[in-house]
């Protein structure tokens, strides 16, 4: 019986240790920091507030998600917020954009975030402006 339960302890810590190193790998091939939630308000005047929830598994000092954007569809930069530190306990974190002026034909926006090393990339968000 004691031999049976080591076997199955040594089993069990393989299969976890692996498991922690797919997952591990998988943080580290991720290059760019994710959108993945948008929140936007109209307030008038075709000036729109976003509140942009980003994903930034590897945030460390060195390298974190350092901004985000708002585009139009064909990529012309509307707005942009600088993010100045890391967000390494507090993750995925949400940064609002304020005041920022859409032309009255944009129905559509496409919120983007960077990352200090390599610039911008990773899951985009397209958000229709409330009104429009």
């Amino acid at each position: 019986m004691h031999r049976l339960l080591v076997v199955c302890v040594i089993a069990l810590g393989a299969f976890t240790s692996g498991a922690a190193t797919a997952q591990h790998a998988g943080v580290l091939a991720q290059r760019f920091p994710d959108v993945i939630d948008v929140r936007v308000h109209a307030r008038g005047d075709n000036r729109f507030d976003f509140d942009a929830t980003i994903a930034s598994p590897y945030d460390t000092p060195q390298r974190y998600a350092d901004a985000f954007r708002v585009m139009s569809a064909d990529g012309k930069q509307l707005g942009e917020r600088t993010l100045f530190h890391d967000h390494a306990s507090e993750q995925p974190f949400t940064r609002d954009l304020h005041g920022i002026t859409i032309p009255s034909g944009i129905k559509t926006v496409v919120i983007q975030a960077r990352d200090k090393r390599y610039g911008y990339g990773g899951k985009m968000i397209h958000v229709t402006l409330p009104g429009r």
